[in-house]
């Protein structure tokens, strides 16, 4: 597999405006180990090679534990993730699989229990963002390095 287009030459304005969503993500106070188990595990479900291994490598330098990071496959079957964690992989999952799940009401008032209304908007748009960059990574082939 190779390569198809450097979408960074070509399309420096999409990436900026996708870079500027990371920005209100980042500066919206979700804890960052939060965030790169939200990144990791969209990645997995769009079966994003590049995006696994960066989001795996980042939270391992977060401090994340190995441990947890390859239970994050297997989420609902692991006892290594707060209520609040769990909330926002199941809100991660029904996001990143819209078209399958229409985002029940089960999930979103699960996830209303352990997220205030604006954090709820913060990790949504979190989703989006690593959604997108997944959806440019699979189809222009981005390969890990």
């Amino acid at each position: 597999m190779h390569t198809r287009i450097d979408y960074t030459k070509f399309a420096p304005d999409a990436v900026k405006a996708i870079l500027g969503l990371e920005q209100y993500v980042n500066s919206s106070g979700l804890e960052q180990s939060l965030l790169e188990l939200i990144k990791l595990r969209a990645s997995q479900i769009n079966g994003c090679a590049y995006c696994v291994d960066m989001h795996s490598a980042d939270a391992q330098k977060a401090g994340e534990s190995e441990r947890r990071l390859h239970s994050v496959v297997v989420w609902r079957e692991s006892p290594f993730f707060t209520a609040r964690e769990r909330a926002a992989l199941a809100w991660t999952e029904a996001v990143t699989l819209l078209s399958e799940t229409h985002v029940p009401d089960d999930i979103y008032n699960e996830v209303l229990t352990c997220f205030g209304e604006k954090e709820i908007i913060a990790l949504t748009m979190a989703i989006i963002s690593i959604n997108s960059w997944n959806r440019i990574a699979v189809s222009f082939r981005k390969l890990p390095s």
